[in-house]
């Protein structure tokens, strides 16, 4: 099925939670000299220009970023103000948000040069427009899936190993076949640090994933989750957002929960940040 369009959803408050984590990981890993290979599974068109057809629909930004860009200036934590100078870099303005930078951005804007970035994108237009988005040479774009892409590259040539995966889920074998192929990740890259981004809706098909991850015999798992609303509050529409890291670099989960702590009050009174480890001795 090659019906999403994340352009519908841009900024949002699951993009949030995403990419602040993948942000918050990428800087403890570039603290060390050694390569990483970087694998985006599902990419996306990279950078989203708030004013199109496509996100003003729904203006699903204006429960995600638009509440922190607004508050930028009273926000104290230091991670999420680096993260909010860094959106910055993508305005004409720096004083008006009209774009948000998706995963390829945020991978790419870091690399070294003896880094390497993998960027699949499935669906041909959003692959089209990754293709016109400026990256720098180190990253390679793949039209094609990247479950199997992902699987196909392993074990990669660097020391070290990120990937992030968050498809759409529109279809509820997705859950399993996530699992399945981190599973298989690790089992080829045993300290390749992974991320996976799912969506918490009432209908609760998230579980499939991570009863069969925690099953898995996995040593080390974070788990995090934004909530917007009460689970019951609606039928339709995600209430919340999920993040699985594994292999997570050392404070990962306090400085995120500190951020957490500065974003979810401005995400409205029912906000609120749940996370938890799982760990195998």
């Amino acid at each position: 099925m090659l019906s999403y369009q994340h352009a519908y959803h841009a900024g949002n408050f699951a993009d949030v939670h995403k990419h602040l984590t993948l942000y918050a990981v990428m800087d403890y890993l570039l603290r060390k000299e050694k390569a990483i290979t970087y694998i985006d599974t599902h990419a996306g068109r990279g950078l989203y220009p708030l004013a199109t057809k496509e996100t003003q629909r729904l203006q699903e930004y204006r429960e995600g970023i638009w509440p922190l860009w607004q508050a930028r200036e009273q926000l104290d934590d230091a991670l999420l103000g680096s993260w909010l100078s860094a959106i910055a870099e993508v305005q004409p303005d720096n004083h008006a948000l009209t774009h948000y930078p998706g995963s390829p951005w945020w991978l790419s804007r870091p690399l070294r040069k003896h880094d390497r970035l993998h960027l699949f994108e499935l669906h041909p237009g959003e692959h089209q427009h990754l293709s016109a988005q400026a990256l720098p040479a180190q990253a390679k774009r793949v039209y094609g899936d990247g479950l199997a892409g992902l699987g196909a590259m392993l074990p990669v040539a660097t020391p070290r190993l990120c990937v992030l995966i968050d498809p759409s889920f529109e279809r509820k074998a997705e859950y399993q076949e996530v699992a399945d192929t981190v599973i298989h990740t690790l089992e080829k890259a045993r300290h390749g640090v992974v991320l996976i981004w799912y969506p918490l809706l009432s209908a609760g098909h998230h579980q499939v994933l991570l009863d069969a991850l925690k099953g898995s015999g996995i040593r080390k798992i974070w788990r995090s989750e934004l909530l917007l609303r009460a689970p019951g509050e609606q039928t339709h529409g995600m209430y919340g957002s999920g993040m699985l890291v594994i292999n997570p670099p050392w404070g990962l989960d306090e400085r995120l929960a500190a951020a957490m702590a500065e974003i979810t009050p401005r995400l409205g009174k029912e906000s609120r940040h749940e996370a938890q480890w799982w760990v195998e001795e």
